[in-house]
């Protein structure tokens, strides 16, 4: 049997800094007002939430979130965005195309929309290409009808 690349399987690190090119793509679309998972170098909207600050603790009520999340805390993290696309204008989750794990179910069943990326992404941290398949989840904010 071959080697799995361990960066296929890893969290090791969590900061895996959003492509500028795709979130501008998105932010012309949807208008986002809050990065819920950013650091004070790279977040993507005037409002934000850091690891000190845990965004997982925080109220998204009437935000247009856009959240790209620590990996390893992937299940965490996809519980508060079902939860808090009840309260959001909308939210797009950037998160890993794990099609095979509960909690990608578990999103996959929750959100409004799944947008597969094609190809590998290219992490704007100077990693280079993702070492998995990305997805976007996206909740269109509409828990009022």
């Amino acid at each position: 049997m071959g080697r799995v690349n361990s960066g296929l399987m890893s969290s090791k690190s969590d900061e895996w800094t959003t492509p500028r090119e795709l979130f501008d793509k998105l932010n012309r679309r949807f208008l986002f007002t809050l990065d819920a998972a950013a650091t004070d170098e790279n977040h993507l909207c005037e409002k934000y939430y850091t690891k000190e600050q845990n965004g997982l603790n925080q109220s998204w009520a009437g935000e247009r979130v856009f959240c790209n999340c620590p990996y390893s805390q992937i299940k965490d993290w996809t519980l508060k965005f079902c939860l808090e696309s009840l309260h959001t204008d909308c939210l797009v989750a950037l998160v890993p195309a794990r099609t095979d794990t509960k909690w990608f179910q578990y999103l996959f069943n929750s959100a409004d929309k799944i947008v597969f990326i094609k190809g590998r992404l290219k992490f704007g941290d100077g990693k280079g290409s993702a070492p998995f398949p990305s997805a976007l989840a996206i909740w269109m904010g509409l828990h009022e009808f």
